[in-house]
């Protein structure tokens, strides 16, 4: 069963962020507080606990959920084969996925420690389509699958 692993949050861009307890999920907002959101189509970013795992294994065993920037951390699920257009019952909300994975910024941290960054090919992006809680342990669960990409 996927799970939510963590909730994490920043107050600026450009930093890592913060594990929380609990986060609130608005329509054309994202994650109430967080620096990255707003009504766009990247609103929420969330990343698999295993892509973590594969950079540790590169040489920084540190690494921990919020350190690539995602909102939410995942287990048990391939975030980036979801087909955009995926919708995905995630605690009290239900999200959309957008995008599949993001151009890495320049002066990237982990991309400069261990010469590859996994957000870029393994992070997903996904828009609020019902407001709610999103908690550690939570459920996720793909409602409809999106548009096969070629």
């Amino acid at each position: 069963m996927a799970k939510i692993r963590s909730v994490n949050i920043s107050e600026k861009k450009g930093t890592i962020k913060t594990p929380i307890e609990s986060g609130r999920f608005e329509l054309n907002l994202g994650l109430v507080g967080d620096a990255h959101s707003g009504s766009w189509h990247r609103m929420v970013s969330l990343l698999a606990e295993e892509s973590i795992e594969k950079v540790r294994q590169m040489g920084l065993p540190e690494l921990k959920a919020g350190d690539f920037a995602e909102n939410l951390t995942t287990e048990g699920i391939v975030l980036h084969t979801l087909p955009i257009g995926t919708q995905l019952r995630i605690g009290q909300t239900l999200m959309e996925v957008t995008q599949i994975g993001k151009e890495c910024h320049a002066g990237c941290e982990i991309r400069n420690k261990v010469g590859d960054c996994v957000m870029p090919r393994e992070g997903i992006f996904c828009r609020v389509l019902e407001a709610g809680d999103v908690t550690a342990g939570d459920d996720i669960v793909v409602e409809t699958e999106g548009l096969k990409r070629l």
